[in-house]
């Protein structure tokens, strides 16, 4: 039986590979202390992304993340794990200058929405929570840039 390969799906993730720096702001617009790092690499299967990020600011845990996709079903999803020991399942879509992902559930549902820059050196986006699972509010807004290599 034929099954479709993931080698299509698992380029969309491209434009994420690499290193990042990031800074963020709070919904008031103040900025966070400090900035951060983020790496993305594929992992040496080539079956998925290892994403590992640090931030300067004590509240944001360093975490790693596995990104991958479900090759039969068009869809991606990221394994999110933190030195908190927190570790989440989110939902994923990437395509077309677009990232997102979200997930639904306990202890509040979140979402993150981001566009990247036309030369993809640049990504914008923003962090919602739901505390009640419907209402989202702004939680943190991001912005990556490449680090040039």
């Amino acid at each position: 039986m034929d099954q479709p390969t993931a080698e299509q799906a698992l380029r969309q993730l491209e434009p994420l590979v690499g290193e990042w720096t990031f800074e963020a702001k709070w919904p008031d617009g103040a900025s966070w202390p400090g900035g951060g790092r983020v790496t993305f690499e594929w992992h040496a299967s080539g079956a998925h992304l290892l994403q590992r990020g640090t931030a300067e600011l004590p509240e944001a845990p360093d975490n790693v993340s596995i990104l991958g996709c479900d090759a039969a079903n068009g869809t991606y999803f990221q394994l999110y794990s933190d030195e908190r020991g927190v570790c989440r399942v989110y939902e994923m879509s990437i395509g077309n200058g677009e990232w997102k992902l979200w997930r639904e559930g306990e202890p509040f549902s979140q979402r993150f929405m981001a566009t990247f820059s036309d030369d993809a050196n640049t990504i914008t986006g923003r962090w919602e929570i739901a505390e009640d699972g419907t209402n989202y509010t702004p939680d943190f807004d991001l912005i990556y840039r490449r680090v040039d290599t």
